[in-house]
């Protein structure tokens, strides 16, 4: 048998999960809107379904290595209200930034001789594929509009995250919350998609911008107004995890039971019911434990740290 490759630790392999599981989520994501957009073949269900899965599964990817926050409003939320170490956030950010560059590279190159033939002067018309724009290049949206849709969705993406994953909550067993978070995409895809196509996520629209800027859409960073917009999906979803995060943290958080507590408590009729005690589950071992570091622990089951 070969010999067992020696493992990459501490931050340098959360970099890179977060690296990866970014990379795929838009492989996937932006991949579905070219398919859609200059391909023709699906429809506004087949791209939230998508970026559900793209979510999902770059979660799977990353989630017992980093976290898998993929998402740098996510980053700055788990940082200001649940521990997760500030020297990590600007190298995270870096990382998911980067693994969005590289992905969003690889669907323009092979959808390039599709994309030209749609639209052969590199327009709003297919930067939708890869950013954002008010209105998603059509609609008449403002840019303050589209600003506001971004804080309000990335609120609801950030405090529902927080309350799926909560291990004082009721989270989702057998490595399920990665799924539960998709569909939480595609919900919020389905509900807040019109305004500014729910980027929700900094890197997710900025690294494709960039990409999409160096290979021939000398317009990317500004809408179909004319306008620089390239902020809007940066500083709307900065400022809606802080708002979601802190919502969650100062008015639910607190008001979850303590592990200690709902233990052999008896439960009032109608409330989900709690795992049951340690004792009652297999020993975990090894890699089962779940990580604690920098004040904050590692959720196994979910990926996305905090307490």
């Amino acid at each position: 048998m070969p010999a067992r490759q020696r493992r990459i630790h501490g931050l340098p392999a959360e970099l890179a999960a977060e690296f990866f599981g970014t990379m795929i989520l838009i492989l996937i994501g932006a991949g579905v809107v070219a398919q859609v957009v200059a391909g023709g073949i699906g429809d506004h269900d087949s791209i939230a379904w998508a970026w559900g899965f793209a979510v999902m599964l770059g979660i799977y990817v990353a989630g017992r290595v980093s976290g898998a926050h993929l998402n740098p409003a996510v980053s700055l939320a788990l940082a200001l209200y649940q521990g997760f170490a500030w020297r990590k956030v600007l190298p995270y950010v870096l990382a998911q930034t980067s693994g969005a560059f590289v992905g969003a590279l690889i669907v323009r190159w092979n959808y390039a001789g599709i994309i030209n033939k749609f639209d052969p002067g590199h327009t709003v018309k297919s930067q939708i594929i890869f950013s954002t724009l008010p209105g998603n290049g059509t609609l008449p949206v403002s840019d303050l509009a589209a600003f506001r849709d971004q804080i309000i969705g990335t609120a609801i993406l950030v405090f529902l995250i927080m309350a799926i994953t909560s291990i004082r909550s009721t989270p989702p067993l057998a490595n399920l919350a990665p799924f539960i978070i998709g569909l939480l995409i595609v919900a919020i895809g389905m509900a807040w998609g019109t305004l500014d196509g729910y980027a929700i996520n900094p890197a997710r629209d900025f690294g494709p911008r960039l990409a999409s800027y160096i290979t021939g859409y000398s317009g990317a960073w500004r809408d179909q107004y004319g306008h620089l917009f390239f902020w809007v999906p940066i500083a709307g979803p900065l400022v809606g995890a802080v708002l979601g995060g802190g919502l969650f943290a100062l008015f639910y958080q607190r008001n979850l039971p303590d592990e200690e507590d709902a233990e052999g408590a008896p439960q009032e009729p109608g409330r989900l019911p709690v795992e049951p005690p340690l004792g009652e589950h297999a020993a975990p071992s090894g890699d089962e434990d779940a990580r604690i570091s920098d004040g904050a622990t590692t959720n196994q089951q979910t990926g996305v740290r905090h307490g």
